[in-house]
């Protein structure tokens, strides 16, 4: 598969020293202008990749912060073809690497090679699908495949070993590590099993690895990145757009894994 923007920046990140910072944050939430505006806010302030949220009605693997975003988000009107529209807005001023992360319904309704096909040419570089398990969705992972689309996979705390393998050898860009059972939110403190189980990972691939669910400051950022190529922030940083500091958030975390 051609090297695309995921892989080139992580080998940036590792070239210069630094761990990575994912970002998500909700496609039209509360707005489509004021999601673009925050969008750009980040990217500005350190933000490495953006996980653009595709807003769901009924979002399982996300806490009420997250819930509350795709409610905002649809209500204003935002559907996956203006997510798509987002992403070529943005890619005309910045080359950071965009990620669709989602879940199947609207992907499906949308049509998977007519998504591909629309995604690459807006500037998209990879999905994330959080409700389809691994090999029911080698339909879409193949149509990804075909248009150049890294398929990004979560990895959680109770994949076995032999699971994970076979998961990760059809994997693209990076893993996600999901740290916690549960739905994302802040945690108060960061998962004590991360290194155990990033070991394990790093024997199945030699993917970069992300870990997310729960970090939501430079400290929990800072502990998470140890081990880890990079850490994910969603909710703590739609929480900090709905709050008006998203920028200080953005600068803090970035800051620590610049270290």
């Amino acid at each position: 598969m051609e090297v695309n923007r995921i892989s080139k920046k992580f080998k940036e990140l590792k070239a210069a020293g630094r761990k990575g910072f994912v970002g998500y944050l909700t496609a039209g939430d509360p707005d489509i202008a004021t999601s673009e505006a925050n969008i750009r806010e980040a990217l500005d302030n350190g933000l490495d990749i953006l996980e653009l949220g595709i807003p769901f009605s009924d979002p399982t693997a996300d806490g009420p912060t997250i819930q509350s975003a795709a409610q905002r988000a649809l209500a204003s009107g935002m559907t996956l073809k203006k997510s798509l529209e987002l992403v070529a807005s943005l890619r005309k001023d910045y080359d950071t690497p965009i990620i669709l992360f989602g879940y199947a319904n609207p992907f499906f309704h949308y049509g998977y090679k007519e998504l591909c096909a629309d995604a690459v040419a807006a500037g998209a570089d990879g999905i994330l699908v959080v409700d389809v398990p691994f090999g029911s969705d080698d339909e879409f992972r193949a149509e990804m495949r075909a248009s150049g689309l890294c398929s990004i996979p979560l990895i959680a705390p109770t994949t076995p070993e032999s699971r994970a393998k076979e998961i990760l050898a059809e994997a693209d860009g990076f893993v996600y590590y999901i740290m916690v059972c549960g739905v994302t939110g802040a945690r108060v403190e960061v998962a004590d099993d991360i290194s155990e189980h990033i070991k394990m990972l790093r024997d199945c691939t030699e993917l970069p690895i992300a870990v997310g669910f729960g970090i939501s400051n430079g400290e929990q950022a800072s502990v998470a990145a140890k081990e880890a190529d990079a850490v994910v922030v969603g909710s703590a940083l739609v929480r900090a757009a709905a709050e008006g500091s998203l920028k200080g958030l953005v600068t803090e975390i970035s800051e620590v894994l610049a270290k």
